[in-house]
């Protein structure tokens, strides 16, 4: 008996001490990164667009999706990062592709949250990718914009500026119509335009000091702010300069074009309207009492906007009066997207919110815990969003399951 039972001890023993060795192999090494999914629901629910390809959902900036969201969502998935998510996402043919300050770019199973490939740079990516004809195009602070292909990360081709890329890229059809080309601004005071078979340079486009949001295209033109206090008009032609509007304090944000106007917050509080043909500024808001880094989302009647006095503003668009302000507990960078009656946001509190957009009333919000800079996307019903604590986060409909704790 005391036989049986020591043999019995002895191959308990020699199993968990398997069972240790496998996890001491299958561990990774100091330093080494892991990328994490945890899958919270497995169903996601489909409506409305099917991608959002590039920074605020088009080449006009504006920060529109078409579609409605429902007033409860759940988290379906999270994907881990190994630091903070600065970036925005873009959705295309079913990925997800985000930059990290851990100086990947990542394309991500839409779906399932499952990691399909990722891409080293040499420094933090901030920027939104922008797809493209099935290729990625994404700035990083190594002063490179990149060329990869949408379905594996492989490397096409990058191009070199001579300062860092923070701000997205966006695009435009050759005047021939035969090839797409890549728009960038960077810290070397310059707006690029590289031809994207190639990364050729077609024509620059110089400012008197850093370019660090996206320039929006429509109309004709491209227009972007600058760390110069100016409003930039410029051809797609041959970057040529059209206009230079003076805005009296340096733009971190990217603009809009809408009609015939270019919407965009500066640093001095003050957010502007400004007439593309004539190159005057329309109206003016002040009703912030902090800087505006948020790029606004513009819808036909209103005009949503994050400031750095913790709140969210929505104004009229053809005069700029205000409608409401929405206060969250931390400065809002993130820039809004509307969506049907309703807009969604991040704020440095940490949180997610889903306001209403006919009054400013909340209705509903999710606590990450960690700042969330990031502007969200919003494709398939879908709210994907990242945040500093380096999660990508993936909302949709309820399913009738139990709502995730964390939710409020």
């Amino acid at each position: 008996m005391k036989i049986e039972i020591k043999t019995i001890l002895v191959v308990v023993i020699v199993g968990l001490c398997l069972i240790l060795v496998a996890m001491i192999i299958s561990r990774p090494e100091s330093g080494d990164k892991e990328t994490v999914t945890e899958l919270i629901q497995p169903q996601v629910a489909v409506q409305g667009q099917s991608s959002w390809p590039m920074f605020r959902g088009g080449q006009s900036l504006l920060g529109t999706a078409a579609g409605t969201l429902p007033d409860s969502l759940q988290l379906v998935w999270k994907f881990k990062t190994g630091a903070e998510i600065k970036s925005s996402p873009a959705i295309d043919d079913g990925l997800v592709f985000i930059g990290s300050a851990d100086a990947n770019v990542y394309a991500i199973g839409l779906e399932n949250g499952r990691q399909v490939w990722a891409y080293p740079t040499g420094d933090a990516v901030e920027a939104t990718p922008c797809v493209v004809d099935g290729c990625v195009f994404v700035g990083s602070s190594d002063n490179f914009l990149y060329a990869l292909d949408a379905k594996t990360g492989s490397l096409k081709w990058k191009y070199e500026t001579d300062g860092q890329i923070l701000g997205a890229a966006n695009w435009t059809r050759s005047p021939d119509g035969q090839s797409a080309w890549i728009l960038v601004g960077s810290y070397d005071n310059k707006l690029h335009c590289v031809d994207s078979a190639n990364g050729k340079v077609m024509w620059t486009y110089e400012t008197d000091s850093y370019i660090n949001g996206s320039p929006a295209v429509g109309e004709g033109i491209v227009a972007f702010g600058g760390c110069d206090a100016m409003i930039h008009i410029v051809s797609l032609t041959d970057g040529s300069r059209q206009a230079q509007i003076d805005t009296g304090s340096f733009i971190a944000a990217s603009a809009a074009i809408f009609e015939g106007r270019v919407y965009v917050g500066n640093y001095d509080n003050v957010f502007i309207s400004a007439d593309i043909a004539s190159g005057k500024i329309v109206w003016k808001y002040m009703g912030g009492d902090s800087p505006f880094f948020s790029s606004p989302a513009v819808g036909p009647n209103v005009v949503v906007l994050g400031c750095r006095d913790n709140r969210l503003h929505c104004i009229v668009r053809d005069d700029g009066k205000p409608v409401w302000t929405f206060k969250t507990l931390g400065e809002v960078d993130s820039s809004p997207v509307i969506c049907g009656d309703k807009v969604v946001v991040g704020s440095e509190d940490g949180r997610l919110y889903m306001i209403r957009l006919s009054d400013g009333s909340k209705v509903w919000s999710y606590e990450i815990g960690q700042a969330v800079t990031s502007s969200p996307a919003v494709a398939n019903g879908m709210i994907i969003v990242g945040s500093d604590d380096g999660y990508l986060y993936a909302f949709a409909a309820k399913s009738g399951q139990k709502i995730n704790r964390r939710e409020r």
